[in-house]
């Protein structure tokens, strides 16, 4: 009798056969959700200059000291500032500059007084806006009438305030999201070396399969399972390709993993792997020259190590198939095909490889103690390692637990339960009973 794997075992041969992506030179938007290979260091000051953080005026702060509306400090308005002006004019004693959000601070300012805080150039009370300058164009050389003393910097960004030049921006290992590729904007990189995000082909089997939307005929389903595997590939970060159903064939599957081979990093199916007359994926690829071609030279150029099948002490994927295929030895996941089976799988041995890929550090999901909710006993079968369904709710106060609650019963064919879960309730092999109450260890889906 062929060996037992644990769930362990089998994810641990599947990460030592695994690497990293070689890195690859993206361009920003492209880079989003992969890693940076290398430490960013800041080439320049940003912000690059003195800039104003209101719209206002520039003004020296003497002029404006002990300014109040009784007694305003009247001010001669030399021209505007905007955002990207050059040729600032110098801020003279008595004079200020009407300046707007982010412009470079003129030399001879040395602080900004909001808008609010003067009658904007109408020569009446406290001002809300400044006027359009096209509007009124005269208000860039006219008299401002300042209401309060603002002190020496105030509302000024300083250069280099947020970060300085020959600081580290972003550390290696940093995953890409939109905040990170807004920083690399603005300190001007326009591409950065990462690891890509990896190409994955999903492709279930089965000649009972219809395509949603698609009528079923008489034993016919439809294929849910290359939907939720590629939602689920998209979800983890990968790029991923469905090919959808496959029938029982071999020779057709072989002829599709083959074409498929060229955009893969990873592939994954599911079904046929079971001990069926029908299990396709099996008579298909446990043979060593399962890609191999009739010329030598195919023969040389194909893989040497056929795809293994095990039986897994777990419910519900007991199941399961890895290898390496095709000249580049590509990694293919062969999972089952009950939906749930198949889902299950995805969380424990395809997410930690594309993560792997990725180059990530922490491949596997985080895992917390819950305990059993009052209402939710569970049994399960001795000798496996039991992924059910939960509906995790954290705890309400730091130290203590959260709870969960099983969600629809243990059958791998409840993928209605499966869309209620947020979590999956690991129990162990040795473990045949639990009652309300209980620590479990839960595995969040978040």
């Amino acid at each position: 009798m062929s060996k037992t794997w644990s769930v362990d075992e089998h994810l641990e041969d599947i990460l030592r056969s695994v690497r990293p992506l070689d890195p690859i030179e993206l361009n920003l938007l492209d880079a989003q959700g992969c890693i940076l290979v290398d430490d960013v260091v800041v080439p320049t000051a940003l912000p690059p200059f003195d800039n104003s953080s209101m719209d206002g005026y520039a003004v020296r702060t003497a002029d404006v000291e002990g300014a109040s509306e009784e007694f305003p400090a009247v001010l001669s308005v030399i021209g505007d500032i905007a955002a990207g002006s050059q040729g600032l004019p110098t801020v003279a004693s008595g004079e200020a500059a009407r300046i707007m959000t982010g412009a470079p601070l003129p030399p001879g300012a040395e602080a900004v007084v909001p808008v609010e805080w003067t009658d904007g150039g109408t020569g009446g009370g406290p001002a809300d806006a400044m006027p359009a300058h096209s509007d009124a164009p005269e208000g860039a050389s006219s008299q401002v009438r300042v209401h309060r003393p603002v002190l020496p910097r105030q509302h000024v960004r300083a250069k280099g305030s947020d970060v300085k030049p020959g600081t580290v921006a972003l550390k290696a290992g940093t995953v890409l999201g939109p905040a990170q590729v807004g920083l690399l904007a603005a300190i001007g990189r326009g591409a950065v070396t990462v690891r890509p995000r990896p190409r994955v082909v999903v492709l279930s089997t089965g000649s009972e399969l219809v395509t949603p939307g698609e009528p079923l005929g008489p034993g016919q389903i439809h294929d849910a399972n290359s939907f939720v595997l590629t939602a689920a590939a998209r979800a983890a970060g990968a790029i991923p390709y469905r090919v959808g159903a496959v029938a029982d064939d071999a020779d057709t599957l072989r002829a599709t993993i083959e074409d498929q081979l060229i955009r893969a990093d990873l592939v994954i199916t599911s079904g046929g792997v079971s001990v069926g007359a029908y299990d396709v994926v099996k008579e298909a690829l446990s043979r060593v020259d399962a890609f191999r071609g009739g010329d030598e030279e195919d023969r040389e150029d194909a893989v040497g190590d056929a795809v293994e099948f095990r039986r897994l002490a777990m419910q519900p994927g007991k199941p399961q198939g890895f290898g390496l295929i095709g000249p580049d030895r590509t990694p293919i996941l062969t999972l089952p095909g009950n939906p749930v089976s198949a889902y299950v799988s995805f969380e424990l041995f395809v997410r930690p490889a594309l993560r792997t890929l990725m180059g990530q550090e922490s491949v596997r999901r985080r895992t917390v103690r819950a305990r059993l909710a009052v209402d939710s006993p569970l049994t399960s079968p001795a000798g496996k390692r039991q992924f059910l369904r939960g509906d995790y709710t954290p705890p309400g106060e730091e130290g203590e637990l959260g709870t969960v609650r099983a969600v629809g019963g243990a059958g791998s064919h409840l993928i209605a339960a499966l869309a209620q879960a947020n979590a999956l309730i690991d129990v162990p092999e040795k473990t045949d009973r639990l009652a309300p109450g209980e620590e479990v260890t839960v595995v969040p889906l978040d």
